[in-house]
């Protein structure tokens, strides 16, 4: 007999988002990933100065602000052909960096390790599901002690982010051209010292939690496979190495590495609410909603690869870049996004060295008279981010934006194909209907950010106005 689980809204993520699951004999047979904002930010961005974009975009999101700030400067500075001085080089990734290693660490204390370790008997950790905590009294109460004190070091990371952006989130120091904060001795210092405790705290205490979650919880290396594609766009470029990237570009499909085409991306919307009538490029996209769509469960768009679905992610970069091929799973998941946040703080050590304070850290540039296009590529916290901008002069006419969240908590496609988590649902045991917290465990290994893929709701409730005086 199937039974249905239906968990609305999900928590512990970021955004709102609903998952329900048929479940058969113990398993899950099949899932629905419905993300039930509506996603507006392309329609606000027309007829904007699209120097304004990276400011815009970074409010899609206040965890991967950031990203959203490189990938619109990226797709100015290829529509317009600017190459920035390379201590903008550097300074990027210095903050963006910093933005990374905040989400990693939230994302293990503050979001994933609740589902593996049992808390205090007190909210928030109450309600709760209670089943299947593995690890004894003293290595929780270690592990509870991290969570306690992830906090400072996230909050010293955005601190990090402030030095050289202005403020956290939604920083002010990332713009088309360059960055608008010179580093200097003083701050490239401070940075160095807070970087120094982040990093003391990842190889003291995150790795060691990692290890022990997945010695602990060692079948979920099995469980939560999907379909075991990856997709990966560059990430931190080279300082002084134009197009080379620290982690590299890279698909991966039918078990080999193979060359990026970005012509092979499509959208498609079968099951979204969403007018678009066939699977179009981004470049040539739409957002036109349609919220009585029969077929539609989703404000989420299906973003496919060579008619594929794709996961993206820390574990996309490091499969890539060669530094983590174990496999790909719900717990090769987490490990990897523990593991990139080490690599990160260590290559930020070696930034900071390269850093020429009284060089320049902007490149001036006109705006054009005739109608320009490109695109800004980055590999976000949580993945593959691209943003697609056409323009003329001092206005946008056509912006799109996918996200790593829509890579993989996508819908169904026009192809009848599962999104890449709920595929990864799929097969998952569950031992008591009541307290399904293995499907937790599989779908916040992807880090999922409903704000990111969907943004506007539309109710039919009443209205009330408040005055704050």
């Amino acid at each position: 007999m199937v039974e249905k689980i239906r968990i609305s809204p999900v928590t512990r993520i970021n955004g709102f988002w609903n998952l329900e699951v048929d479940l058969d004999g113990g398993q899950i047979t099949d899932a629905r990933s419905s993300g039930i904002f509506f996603r507006g930010f392309e329609e606000i961005l027309k007829g904007r100065d699209p120097r304004d974009a990276a400011y815009l975009t970074e409010r899609i999101c206040g965890i991967c602000s950031t990203a959203h700030a490189i990938a619109a400067s990226h797709a100015m500075e290829n529509a317009l052909q600017i190459e920035i001085p390379l201590n903008a080089v550097l300074l990027r990734n210095l903050s963006f960096g910093a933005d990374l290693l905040q989400n990693h660490l939230r994302h293990f204390y503050l979001l994933t390790v609740l589902d593996f370790v049992r808390g205090p008997e007190q909210p928030p950790f109450l309600p709760r599901y209670e089943s299947d905590y593995r690890l004894d009294r003293q290595e929780t109460d270690r592990v509870m002690e991290s969570y306690r004190l992830h906090f400072d070091i996230a909050r010293l990371t955005h601190e990090m982010v402030t030095i050289f952006g202005g403020k956290a989130p939604h920083q002010h120091g990332i713009i088309a051209g360059g960055v608008t904060t010179p580093p200097t001795v003083d701050r490239i210092q401070k940075f160095m010292g807070s970087l120094e405790t982040v990093l003391e705290f990842i190889g003291e205490r995150l790795l060691p939690d990692a290890g022990l979650l997945a010695r602990r919880y060692e079948d979920y290396f099995e469980i939560g496979r999907g379909y075991e594609n990856l997709l990966a766009y560059g990430n931190f470029p080279v300082p002084g190495k134009e197009s080379e990237y620290v982690m590299p570009f890279g698909v991966y499909i039918d078990g080999r590495i193979e060359e990026f085409n970005p012509e092979e991306i499509r959208e498609h919307v079968h099951h979204s609410w969403f007018a678009q009538k066939v699977p179009k490029h981004p470049a040539k996209g739409e957002t036109s909603p349609e919220p009585d769509k029969d077929d539609g469960y989703s404000w989420v768009k299906a973003p496919r690869y060579a008619g594929k679905p794709f996961e993206t992610g820390p574990i996309a970069h490091l499969w890539m870049k060669g530094e983590y091929r174990r496999g790909i799973s719900t717990m090769d998941r987490i490990l990897a996004r523990v593991l990139e946040a080490q690599m990160v703080g260590r290559m930020m050590k070696e930034w900071l060295k390269q850093l020429e304070p009284g060089k320049p850290v902007y490149r001036p540039y006109e705006m054009p008279e005739r109608e320009v296009e490109g695109v800004g590529y980055t590999g976000a916290m949580r993945g593959a981010l691209a943003h697609w901008v056409r323009f003329k002069g001092t206005r946008i006419l056509h912006y799109q934006i996918v996200t790593p969240s829509a890579w993989y908590c996508s819908p169904r496609d026009g192809n009848g194909m599962r999104g890449p988590l709920e595929e990864a649902l799929v097969g998952t045991p569950v031992a008591d209907p009541d307290n399904p917290i293995e499907i937790g465990r599989v779908a916040r290994s992807f880090d999922p950010c409903l704000a990111c893929a969907v943004h506007l709701l539309q109710t039919n409730g009443s209205r009330k106005s408040l005055q704050i005086m």
